[in-house]
């Protein structure tokens, strides 16, 4: 009984700390209003402002944004979308957190299995060259092919246990200098952490990893009080390689048909060109160095209990 208490005031809160940080976001002129001339102790909009905007009272939203009202309307959600300016990702989101707060959600779906069945390592090796891994909802990394491994340069340096992808892009010191576009690829990858906990804020195969990134990443930390939860995907990806060079791929992810919460990401590029061939000698390069044994876990990464398949 204890527990669900705990996981309802989760899901009361959550409601509450969403619109509180998209109202943070939110800058007066985005809305149409003047800053004025006055000392504004907030960056966005103040509670009476976005209550004017949306034509509900101020009390009545200091109500959900401290957790203490969990059943606004239909009505209500759509009026403070509006007035966020939310796009429709966000605008779910919303309506997602709303039904959790009022008991309509059902229940949470079970963390993934770490166990992956073997059709689809199969499946994986028959699609070499071409990068591909598969992921769990908090991207835990479950199976690869070599280039699907080999394309986050030294992640295959940590024990298989500790290779997550959120891990990799803000812990590992290669990861920085691989993407880019990194500041891009750690909001959509917060983005979607986000997004699993506001509906499920007390997850097993959750807490744990977002518990160590808070403690361990400042640049973590401060996207996670932003609670954005649309992160903007990428058609290609382009990859500061260490062993291949520089190399752009197309990307694609999809969900695994009878494997709930599992993904599995692909990664191509036309036959012929520069990126192909870069794709195909990392296939190669993982290919060789395949008999080194596994490494011994990094005393600087928090070790994570192995699960039982």
């Amino acid at each position: 009984m204890a527990s669900e208490q705990s996981t309802s005031r989760s899901a009361d809160l959550e409601l509450g700390r969403f619109l509180h940080a998209r109202r943070n976001q939110t800058r007066p002129e985005q809305v149409g209003l003047t800053k004025g001339t006055g000392l504004r102790r907030t960056p966005g909009l103040r509670r009476e402002e976005l209550a004017t905007l949306a034509g509900i009272s101020i009390d009545y939203y200091v109500r959900l944004e401290r957790g203490k009202e969990t059943r606004p309307s239909p009505a209500v959600l759509d009026a403070l979308a509006r007035a966020l300016r939310l796009d429709d990702a966000e605008h779910q989101h919303l309506r997602e957190l709303a039904a959790l707060a009022a008991r309509y959600a059902a229940e949470p779906a079970p963390p993934t299995s770490p166990t992956v069945r073997p059709h689809l390592e199969l499946l994986l090796e028959t699609m070499r060259p071409n990068p591909a891994y598969i992921i769990s909802r908090s991207m835990d990394l479950l199976a690869w092919n070599p280039g699907g491994l080999a394309l986050y340069a030294g992640l295959a340096d940590w024990p298989a246990t500790q290779r997550n992808l959120a891990r990799y892009l803000f812990l590992h010191p290669t990861a920085r200098t691989l993407f880019p576009d990194w500041d891009h690829q750690v909001r959509g990858c917060v983005a979607r952490l986000r997004a699993l906990a506001g509906t499920d804020p007390d997850a097993s195969d959750l807490t744990g990893l977002v518990g160590e990134l808070l403690l361990k990443s400042p640049d973590f930390a401060t996207l996670w009080e932003r609670y954005e939860v649309a992160g903007r995907k990428k058609v290609h990806k382009t990859f500061h390689h260490p062993q291949v060079g520089d190399l752009t791929l197309s990307a694609q992810s999809m969900h695994l048909e009878g494997t709930p919460g599992l993904r599995l990401s692909a990664y191509a590029a036309d036959p012929g060109t520069p990126d192909h061939d870069a794709m195909l000698l990392l296939d190669m390069a993982t290919e060789r160095s395949a008999e080194q044994p596994d490494p011994q876990p990094d005393p600087q990464i928090e070790q994570q209990p192995r699960r039982q398949s």
